[in-house]
């Protein structure tokens, strides 16, 4: 086992990076070996879909899996080696299809096939055991020694960076946008780095195309969010719990909790939003259902104790699943889509009845708790709503900062920086959150700015997107370029999404950004160096220091 895409990633003196029996998140090592197995595979179809592509073979079917069996490789999304050889068998078998039909185009058309790499035609053995037996001609480390620590990092903040737009790339499609150029690119990607490059200026490029690419997925995923459910209305958000029977969503697949609310509607069962999910109370095609009450629980490493607390069934629609045996809640949570965990039901399909069912079976909550609200929804369409009286009063000087403070929570006690930094900003400024790192402040009372909330809840983690559009906006609107703007970024990272978006932001040119509260463990020190120099990325220190350097900068 190998491991390192993660901020929980193990860190010791020789080397950085989850090489034991369990990893931190609680995947074991075969899990983790068939992950990579399946990560190999998936690079082997890219390498196909970008040769047929050469002859005019596109195959929508494997246009939307490979994405989708990459997001099955995050952090804390598929602990189920059954489903993980499952994923294999069948890339391999749309691999082999699409090999065929590019063989009889290159036939048809008196072209040479390529000569792809050896890893192109890799095959996946019968067994399990003998799966596992190859997992170190697999391992994303294998060739460290002969590339060194350097491109070896590198390739795989490309690889972790790719996946997060694998993730945003599987949202998007269940919400109807696709786009054969992005699947064009991704599969160039795919391709390049199951290659096993090791040249650091390619790399680099890579890394900052991957960021472009996923500029776009944010794009088509804003728009299908809002053609699907209308734009966000900022909306404020009971916090506690309502009394009676109880649905809990976690994860952050807005197509499965319309689903959900469809099929209980009338049933007498609450449904409450939980983690990322929060955003969707701002979404009128989802707001309109009235037993939408609330949202249950806060990020997503607090799960065993507030998932072993909620007296309903949990459905979790996609990343952030940890071991629900702790709580002892394995019996009433459902998985979804790509998520798995062994011995926890998985629902196929758009019917939820199972998890319904298991609803009313159980005792819901017996009282209402008194209400406390959050507010979300200040999205892309919101923001620019919002826009012309956020410049009037900058203009008028009682808006003098703007502060971007969010990203993915974990449970590492620096994180309490987030919370301090927010609490300490100055009361003319205004706070941008994002992800489930907004959940260390999100339920504090800031106040406003003559009408205007000090605190903006921006939405999941891909509505980056958001808050990149209204800086754009403030930026356009004074003659300056955003880095010349009163903004400061500060950052949380745990998983493959965060890299993506950050590799986003440094994509666009957006410069001085901090993030935390580690650097990730694949990034040598030489690494960090060079995004520092190039970028001004740095490392966050403490809440008192770095507000001291914003506000002078």
């Amino acid at each position: 086992m190998y491991c390192i895409q993660c901020e929980h990633t193990i860190r010791a003196p020789k080397g950085n990076g989850c090489s034991y029996q369990r990893g931190m998140c609680g995947k074991t090592a075969e899990i983790s070996d068939l992950q990579d197995m399946l990560v190999r595979l998936l690079q082997s179809v890219s390498m196909y879909a970008k040769a047929a592509r050469s002859v005019g073979v596109v195959d929508d079917e494997v246009d939307g899996y490979v994405p989708q069996g990459f997001f099955a490789t995050l952090t804390n999304v598929n602990f189920d080696a059954a489903r993980i050889i499952a994923f294999s068998r069948r890339a391999v078998a749309l691999r082999d299809r699409l090999r065929s039909r590019y063989l009889a185009a290159c036939a048809e058309q008196g072209v040479t096939p390529q000569v792809l790499p050896l890893a192109a035609d890799y095959e996946l053995p019968e067994e399990r055991a003998a799966i596992l037996s190859q997992a170190g001609r697999v391992a994303l480390n294998a060739d460290k020694a002969s590339i060194g620590e350097d491109a070896l990092g590198l390739r795989l903040l490309c690889l972790y960076g790719l996946k997060g737009a694998a993730a945003y790339m599987e949202h998007a499609r269940v919400l109807g946008q696709t786009d054969v150029e992005v699947y064009a690119r991704f599969h160039d990607f795919m391709a390049y780095l199951g290659e096993d490059p090791g040249e650091i200026d390619a790399l680099f490029k890579c890394a900052m195309d991957i960021g472009h690419l996923n500029y776009r997925i944010m794009e088509m995923l804003d728009e299908g969010g809002t053609k699907t459910f209308g734009h966000p209305e900022p909306t404020r958000v009971n916090l506690k719990a309502v009394k009676g029977k109880a649905i809990l969503v976690s994860g952050h697949d807005m197509h499965d909790l319309e689903l959900i609310l469809q099929q209980t509607e009338g049933r007498g069962i609450n449904v409450y939003t939980n983690g990322e999910m929060l955003p969707a109370h701002a979404y009128p095609e989802l707001k309109k259902y009235p037993h939408l009450v609330g949202n249950y629980g806060t990020a997503w490493q607090n799960q065993q104790k507030e998932f072993a607390n909620f007296p309903g069934a949990i459905v979790m629609t996609s990343n952030c699943l940890i071991d629900p045996n702790v709580g002892q809640y394995g019996d009433r949570i459902y998985t979804r889509s790509i998520v798995g965990w062994p011995g926890v039901q998985h629902i196929e399909g758009s019917d939820f009845s199972v998890a319904i069912d298991k609803a009313l079976a159980l005792q819901g909550f017996a009282a209402d708790e008194p209400a406390h609200y959050t507010t979300t929804g200040f999205a892309r369409n919101a923001l620019m709503q919002a826009a012309p009286a956020v410049i009037d009063q900058v203009k008028a000087g009682n808006i003098k900062h703007f502060f971007l403070i969010g990203g993915c929570d974990g449970d590492k006690m620096e994180r309490s920086y987030y919370k301090e930094l927010a609490q300490s900003v100055p009361q003319d400024s205004l706070i941008l959150t994002l992800a489930c790192g907004k959940f260390r402040f999100n339920s504090l009372e800031f106040g406003d700015i003559n009408g205007i909330p000090r605190l903006l809840d921006v939405g999941q983690c891909n509505d980056a997107y958001s808050a990149i559009q209204l800086a754009l906006a403030l930026a356009d609107a004074f003659g300056c370029g955003v880095n010349e703007l009163p903004l400061s970024l500060v950052l949380s990272w745990f998983e493959q999404k965060a890299i993506v978006i950050l590799l986003t932001l440094l994509a666009l040119g957006i410069k001085d950004i901090r993030v935390g509260p580690t650097a990730p463990g694949f990034l040598t020190p030489n690494l960090v160096g060079i995004l520092n120099q190039q970028f001004g990325l740095k490392l966050i220190t403490s809440p008192e220091q770095d507000l001291k350097d914003m506000l002078a900068a």
